[in-house]
């Protein structure tokens, strides 16, 4: 059975503040990365917060069909992933790997470990203390600790913002060849653009604390997008048959 995620009017609030309101959804299926996108402070760490248990609020958040099912199924990496622990890498994603499941350690989970050790490219540092890792080290070692656990639903809240380049590239074809491989739900908050375009199916719009568009990330991410949500003027390039670009000319001009 292919793991969904559906959200019905979905909010989130602090006290008496409404930071988040109205998030409807079409059933996110598994196999498919979803990306959230916005400007800063629109509310995208609080909608994944709330997806994953952590805050409460308003509406029905659906997994599987069923409304506010358990949260086994769902893994979520935050954006802050500074640590205080003496664990080693290698120890903290088998740690994580055991997490509310036997603490008998298998062969299994040792090659499974491993497994996602090389998949990312960290072997090199699989002995070392954590708080030794330099920020793109953690965010990889994090990113281990939620793949290493096979979810179903998996929440990355900027999973790629400490890293140079081509480790962006890797991780996020990485992360897309895994949701096609596995059937999971993946759900992403990412700012770069022309990231979304090569690795989203479908992208949500956050601004102001409520949804503003949801669909296909060609249909979504337009130059009217650019100039409503990120107050600049640009364009959208097809450089092949598979690949958009965007192109960004400057901000608008502010009016006096």
């Amino acid at each position: 059975m292919v793991a969904t995620l559906q959200l019905n009017d979905v909010g989130v609030r602090y006290g008496k503040r409404e930071v988040l309101s109205g998030i409807t959804t079409p059933a996110l299926r598994g196999g498919e990365v979803t990306a959230v996108i916005g400007p800063n402070a629109a509310g995208k760490s609080s909608l994944f917060r709330r997806i994953a248990g952590l805050l409460g609020g308003p509406g029905d958040i659906s997994i599987g069909g069923i409304p506010e099912q358990s949260r086994s199924q769902v893994c979520y990496m935050p954006q802050d992933t500074s640590v205080n622990t003496v664990l080693t890498v290698y120890e903290s994603i088998l740690l994580a790997r055991k997490q509310g499941a036997d603490p008998r350690v298998s062969d299994e989970d040792l090659e499974t470990v491993d497994e996602v050790l090389g998949s990312l490219r960290i072997e090199s540092i699989a002995f070392k203390g954590l708080s030794e890792l330099s920020g793109g080290q953690r965010q990889l070692v994090s990113l281990a600790q939620t793949l290493v656990r096979d979810p179903e639903i998996l929440l990355l809240d900027e999973p790629t913002s400490a890293l140079d380049l081509h480790r962006q590239v890797e991780v996020l074809a990485l992360i897309q060849a895994l949701a096609r491989k596995r059937q999971m739900c993946v759900v992403l908050a990412i700012h770069d653009l022309n990231q979304v375009l090569r690795v989203a199916d479908r992208v949500m719009v956050i601004d102001g604390g409520t949804m503003v568009r949801c669909g296909p990330a060609e249909a979504v991410i337009t130059p009217e997008l650019l100039r409503e949500i990120y107050k600049v003027e640009g364009r959208i390039e097809r450089c092949s048959r598979l690949c958009c670009q965007v192109i960004i000319d400057g901000p608008i001009a502010q009016r006096a």
